[in-house]
Parts: structure tokens; sequence; C-alpha cells
């Protein structure tokens, strides 16, 4: 089993330290690089992976009522230590509900259990991204505008996965090449672009960091195991579920922050510290969720 976890995790980890050395020393201008990702890569990569052949909706219905429910008893479970803590909930329980699913779950997917694994998660990033956009900037800004989810290329890219997952219509192959070719980028970019951001910790409120770098992935791994057998999930799915459930906080939660204005130094620090501390927390996520 350590011979297993190590091969999964070695890579991912390898891949997250080439771009944090990378980032100490050259300090590359990384915000083209995430409009690039955000808007061209992972639309590509969520619409080639929801419409392939290999993505059932209706098979991973329940996962996808799963990681919801992750999601949103994450944050339920959270609510206790933001008081006890003292620090405002609109910072501390976004980060604590929505996870670095994309940059570290989707290749840590593939390596645990293959192709078999990769649709389901990514149907599992999708479903985190647009509770995101509208749950998670509602609890920062009870004032957010939900219309600009519009002109977000991956509430599109979702909404026609999801689509063609249904009805699975006629598609050339070239195109459907195409845009797998695209979206497969994305996977170690994101892992670059991680590692990038670690470069840039901020280590002032590394105390607030460290607490929720740890109450994070752990209300996700005991929401996971509670409603894998709740939901009936097979044995990859219950596997998948508690993946997504040990992963540390997304960087999305800083961009959320930032953007909001929401005290975005302490989520910073809790979002960085708490990806540092996945090389604890995700060796224990897949023990749990390997057969």
């Amino acid at each position: 089993m350590l011979g297993r976890i190590l091969g999964i995790i070695l890579p991912v980890f390898t891949i997250i330290a080439l771009g944090y050395f990378y980032a100490r020393r050259v300090k590359p201008e990384m915000a083209a690089v995430n409009r690039l990702s955000m808007n061209v890569l992972a639309p590509a990569l969520v619409f080639s992976a929801l419409a392939s052949k290999n993505f059932d909706v209706v098979e991973n219905r329940l996962l996808i009522l799963g990681s919801i429910g992750v999601v949103v008893g994450s944050g339920l479970l959270s609510l206790p230590f933001a008081k006890l803590l003292r620090v405002d909930r609109r910072t501390f329980i976004p980060p604590m509900m929505f996870n670095n699913c994309g940059n570290m779950g989707l290749p840590l997917a593939v390596l645990a259990f293959g192709e078999a694994g990769f649709a389901p998660m990514v149907a599992l990033f999708t479903i985190s991204n647009l509770l995101h956009f509208t749950l998670g900037a509602w609890i920062v800004d009870h004032h957010a505008r939900f219309g600009d989810l519009l002109r977000n290329p991956m509430v599109w890219s979702t909404l026609l996965g999801f689509a063609f997952a249904l009805t699975h219509p006629p598609m050339p192959d070239w195109a459907m090449l195409a845009i797998r070719m695209t979206g497969d980028a994305l996977i170690p970019l994101m892992l670059i672009s991680l590692g990038a951001r670690l470069a840039e910790v901020n280590w002032g409120d590394w105390r607030l960091g460290l607490i929720g770098g740890v109450i994070g992935p752990a209300t996700g791994i005991a929401m996971a195991v509670m409603l894998g057998p709740l939901l009936g999930l097979d044995v990859l799915q219950q596997g998948l579920l508690v993946l997504f459930g040990c992963l540390p906080p997304a960087v999305l939660n800083f961009m959320v922050a930032e953007q909001y204005r929401q005290e975005p130094g302490k989520v910073a620090s809790i979002v960085l510290i708490g990806n540092m501390l996945s090389v604890l927390f995700v060796p224990l996520g897949l023990a749990l969720a390997l057969p």
C-alpha cells in the first residue's frame, strides 16, 4: 500500500516542486497563465471529459450528490471552529468548503484509479466550481452578482458537457481530439501554477493557516466516509469521494477573497499552508480511498 501511495503522490508533488523552485528563481508573471488556464484550457478539459463516451451522468448521479454533501457539510462542520478562533466566517468557511480538486484532484484521480476515475473527478471539479461561484460568492458577499456566471467559460463548458453527456449527439472525431488535446495541457500547467503560488506563501497568519489546513481536509474526509455508505456508492465512487474530501483548499478561494476584499491575506495563508499540509492528508486520503 505504501508503494502504491508513493507512486501516486510523488509525480504530483514533483511537478508542484518544479513550479515552486522555478518561481523562486525566476518570479514569473502568472496572471496571463492563469487566465489562459481558466478561460481556455479548463473549459476544454471539462467539456471533453463530460462529453466523452466514458462518462455516464445517471451512473454517477449519487457521486455528484455526495460531492455536494462534502462541500456543504465541510462548511457546516467548520462553523464552530470559526467562532472558536474568533475569525470572520466569510474568511474561514469558503476555504474549508472548496478544495483543490482541479490542480491536485484530477492528476491524483488518474494516477490512483486510471481513466475510470478521470471523468467522474472532472464532474466533481465542475460541480465544486459552480458551487464556488454561487454559494461561495454569496457567503463572502451577500450582494454578489450571480449574473457574472453567464460570462464564465467554465459555466458554459459545464452546461454543454452535461448536455452532451445526456444526449451524445454526433461530433467529428477530429474536433473531440482537438478539444481533448487542449484540455490535457491543463493538468501539468495547474500543478506548476500551484507550486508557483506556494512560493508566495504569507507567513503572517501562519497559525490560522495551519489550523485551517488541518480542519479543511479533516472535515472533508469525515463527510466523505459518512456519505459513501449512506448513498450506496460502489468501491470506485467511494474512493473518489474520499479523495475529493481529503484535498487542500483551492487557490480560487484567494482569488474570490481578493475580488470581494474579504481579508485576502488570511485566506492566502489558509490556502497555501493548507496545500503544504497536503503531504500529510493526501496519503491518508489515498490509504482510505484505495481498495
